[in-house]
Formats: structure tokens, sequence, C-alpha cells
């Protein structure tokens, strides 16, 4: 049986969540996860589809590959990122919900 101890969560865990979310608050990091929503985007698509320089958006993207947001793949001399899991998706999916029941 559980105790209402046993869910509250530790300092380390509140911080490391509190980590996780202030990485969504960024709007291009968001246009770039909004964008690999679609797929896997080489560096060149994305810097391309965002009118951003390519070194700006590899820049976001090491961000977000080192908080596990996103994964990489290399082909040749092209790096290919992609979503990291499912639980990002849906993430972004519950944010867009919500924003859109703000403004309605």
């Amino acid at each position: 049986m559980k105790t209402e101890d046993d869910t509250l969560m530790t300092q380390e865990e509140l911080v490391d969540l509190a980590d996780f979310f202030k990485v969504f608050a960024d709007p291009t990091r968001l246009r770039i996860l909004f964008l690999l929503e679609e797929g896997e985007q080489s560096v060149s698509r994305i810097s391309s589809r965002l009118a951003m320089g390519q070194s700006a958006i590899s820049q976001q993207l090491k961000t977000l590959r080192s908080s596990r947001l996103v994964r990489a793949r290399k082909e040749g001399r092209s790096v290919y990122y992609r979503l990291c899991d499912d639980h990002i998706s849906r993430i972004l999916k519950t944010g867009r919900e919500h924003n859109d029941e703000l403004y309605q």
C-alpha cells in the first residue's frame, strides 16, 4: 500500500523534471521539435525549413540531444535527427491542445 510520502518526488527528481521542462521554454527548440514530429530530418533541412543558420540549429540540437529529447544518426557527412520517443510527441501534442484551449 502506497503512503502519501511515497507519491512525493525527491528534491533531485523535482530538479531533474524542472530542467526537462526548461528545454521546452525556447521557441527555436520548440520549432525544431514540432518539425521533427514530421519525421527524421537532416540539420541542413531543419536549417532551411526554419530559415536559420546551420550553426544556430546545431547549437539547439545539441541541447535537445543532451536533454534526451532527440536522437541523432550519422550518414556520411550528414547528421539526421528524430524525436527520442513517443513521450516527446505526446508532450508536444498536450502542450498544443492546452494552448489552443486558452485561445478559444
